[in-house]
């Protein structure tokens, strides 16, 4: 298989904030602002857009797992879905199916912080116009985007209790990587090493060290995520 959905990396090498690059990053600003501004005409179409977003992730993510076989780079060490984004990737598609809110306050809290570091600092190998450059933003985009039309849209709510519960949950997804890394070799969830191009890890502090740090910041970037809404909440009992 060649071209744009081929494995040569040389041919169609990523640049990060290239123009392509930043492109995607104003999409995703664009379809943010597009989705408060139309919230109301939007929620007329509900069962229709989330059907439409389950369609869109699934058939990418779908596409992404046979072009790594087919192209023989499918391997248990990359493929299974235990990074943050391919979890995330999960649970909106739970979500648009269900409406739950449980699954709400993961898809906010995991998907926002994992898909919005992934699009900042892509570990992405293949860019502009290759397959790969397109079902990694877009995936990672409407991961994004997914959490912002259930509270624009819906009228969903992050709170205090699915920050606590999603944070929970986000160990117990790391307990299960760091298992799956030790018996495949992989490095799910960055538990192993850190991305081999440049990251907020590298921030962090060396092996093992940084991924305390990384808790910690996973903590308080959930919490900053919350504040707005918690602010809103507050002022609205003061209110009452």
């Amino acid at each position: 298989m060649d071209g744009i959905f081929g494995n040569h990396y040389e041919a169609y090498p990523f640049i990060a904030y290239s123009a392509s690059h930043i492109f995607m990053v104003l999409f995703l600003v664009i379809g943010i602002v597009a989705l408060y501004f139309f919230r109301a005409k939007l929620r007329k179409y509900d069962k229709g857009i989330r059907l439409s977003f389950f369609v869109i992730l699934f058939t990418l993510e779908a596409g992404y797992h046979f072009w790594l076989y087919s192209t023989n780079q499918w391997e248990s060490s990359i493929a299974l879905p235990l990074q943050l984004c391919s979890i995330s990737l999960i649970l909106c598609l739970i979500l648009h199916l269900t409406k739950s809110k449980i699954m709400f306050q993961f898809v906010y809290f995991l998907g926002v912080a994992g898909a919005l570091m992934a699009m900042l600092t892509p570990e992405l190998f293949l860019g502009y116009p290759h397959f790969r450059y397109f079902q990694f933003f877009i995936t990672h985009i409407f991961i994004i985007l997914t959490s912002f039309y259930f509270i624009f849209v819906l009228k969903y709510k992050p709170t205090v209790k699915g920050l606590v519960r999603s944070f929970i949950f986000l160990n117990i997804c790391a307990a299960v990587a760091y298992y799956a890394n030790k018996l495949t070799g992989g490095n799910y969830m960055f538990l192993s090493y850190k991305p081999s191009n440049g990251s907020l890890l590298d921030y962090f502090g060396p092996y093992p060290w940084y991924i305390l740090v990384l808790e910690a910041a996973a903590l308080i970037f959930f919490a900053v995520i919350l504040l707005p809404f918690y602010a809103l909440q507050q002022k609205a009992r003061d209110k009452s």
